[in-house]
């Protein structure tokens, strides 16, 4: 593919998947305005969170499988459409109902990132595939960063609908640019689609997922929730049962099954956890009045700009870890992103009294992000090979949005499991949930360690078309 062909196709899988990244956050610190202008209660409003994390993870790995097998540029398209459309929707939504459904559409988009990963595999020269992936993996790590730091200021010159008009306007013009520069898969599986496989995948995703993050509302002791984490148990033992005997598995658990995969995994679930635990957390803290005795009182404005460092730091260290691939491989790197997440938990534990220190607990963190972020799309892509990709990393991002469900429910309980006779929470629970988030980020690196080391060497000449029997290889 030529050099310029090469950076369109790279915009546009950029444009969408750092779209779909700060969709994620974009509409969190929103939500008390949503529910004041659409008139529903908070509960009913979390939904507009709950139901785009559970879309987004049953799409993520069913529409990488099925790029996998029909073209990622058609799948690509499509979720742009989707993307589009739920935008489109929530943008228009006269009422709650209308928007949260349009968030389920929305998590389709999920499928942007193993089909983005996908595409670079199959075009990229194989020198720069390593680089690529670190520079996409870098905007999608910006993209959340980007939601939190600029959703403040939309609302409060526009108005929250603007937080998907303005990517509605983004989608429909990368639709136009995909259609026209990037190319056509040359590298397709073989077989079809388990519709049991993939049903059943959703459920015990489903059962596993709401649970985690309605538990804070229904009771950890409650019926759903015993209940629901039950089902996940079963349906995920059936699910397992079901792929291990198709012979056309919606997930081929012997690749799950690999060293470098199975151990970049763990480290993703356990490195997920802090991460989004710590998005969800730090800006409630500094948005906390100083009367409770800790917090800033900040605006969601000033928490957002306390976040920028974090926002800086993830984008420079994701593209400058693909620079460094020759040099530092992406086990160090993923290990090395861990204890960063670490190191800035561990700060905030102990040093939280001044804004300076929050701001550099984002940069820390962010450092941490950008480095895993890469390191471990890189550590699947190039242990899978080229056919499994689309499957292998969309596993990959579930299981990173598994951990951070979990993390986000454990330090909930932490943190709200006292409150102060005004209704705030005490700093010790806050202080012992980020004890845990720092914990959970040292088992994570720890996990990276696990991670075999591949030495082999990648053909530096420009080649467009791979046959599929030859995966490319990290170091």
């Amino acid at each position: 593919m030529p050099r310029s062909s090469t950076r369109l196709t790279f915009a546009v899988l950029a444009t969408g998947a750092g779209v779909f990244s700060m969709l994620q956050s974009l509409i969190a610190p929103a939500l008390p305005t949503v529910q004041h202008a659409m008139h529903t209660s908070q509960s009913t409003a979390t939904w507009v969170m709950t139901a785009y994390l559970l879309s987004a993870s049953v799409f993520t790995p069913i529409l990488g499988r099925i790029g996998d097998l029909h073209g990622r540029k058609r799948t690509l398209v499509a979720v742009l459409l989707a993307v589009l459309a739920g935008c489109l929707i929530a943008a228009l939504a006269p009422n709650i109902g209308v928007l949260i459904v349009a968030r389920v559409v929305q998590g389709t988009g999920g499928a942007l990132f193993p089909l983005s990963f996908g595409v670079i595999r199959d075009e990229f020269a194989p020198a720069d595939v390593s680089r690529s992936i670190s520079n996409l993996s870098a905007v999608i790590a910006a993209g959340g960063g980007v939601g939190m730091v600029a959703a403040g200021p939309i609302v409060s010159a526009l108005d929250y609908r603007w937080l998907f008009w303005i990517p509605v306007g983004i989608v429909a013009v990368t639709v136009l640019i995909a259609l026209r520069y990037v190319p056509d898969s040359p590298n397709r599986a073989r077989g079809s689609v388990s519709w049991r496989g993939a049903v059943l995948l959703s459920a015990w995703l489903v059962a596993l997922l709401l649970p985690l993050s309605q538990a804070g509302r229904w009771g950890w002791g409650s019926a759903g929730v015993l209940g629901l984490f039950v089902a996940a148990a079963v349906l995920f033992a059936v699910w397992l049962t079901a792929e291990a005997r198709s012979s056309s598995p919606l997930i081929d658990l012997r690749v799950m099954r690999l060293p470098a995969v199975w151990t970049t995994n763990l480290a993703a679930l356990l490195f997920g956890a802090g991460m989004y635990a710590i998005w969800s957390f730090l800006p409630g803290f500094v948005q906390t009045p100083g009367a409770a005795g800790y917090g800033f009182g900040a605006s969601v404005t000033e928490s957002g700009l306390l976040m920028l460092p974090m926002l800086v730091a993830m984008f420079l260290s994701g593209v400058l870890g693909g620079r460094l691939a020759a040099v530092v491989n992406a086990k160090v790197q993923l290990a090395s992103g861990a204890a960063f997440g670490a190191l800035a938990l561990g700060f905030l534990v102990l040093w939280h009294d001044e804004r300076w220190h929050i701001a550099v607990v984002s940069g820390v963190f962010g450092l941490g992000i950008g480095l895993a972020f890469a390191s471990m799309a890189n550590l699947i892509v190039g242990s899978v090979p080229p056919e499994q990709t689309g499957a292998a990393t969309g596993m990959n991002a579930n299981i990173r949005t598994i951990g951070g469900s979990i993390g986000a429910a454990l330090t909930s309980v932490l943190v709200t499991g006292r409150l102060q006779p005004g209704g705030l929470p005490y700093a010790s629970g806050y202080t012992h949930g980020f004890t845990l988030l720092a914990l959970l980020c040292l088992a994570a690196a720890a996990a990276a360690l696990l991670v075999p080391v591949r030495h082999t060497d990648r053909p530096t000449g420009p080649v467009t078309r791979r046959p599929a029997a030859v995966p490319v290889r990290v170091r």
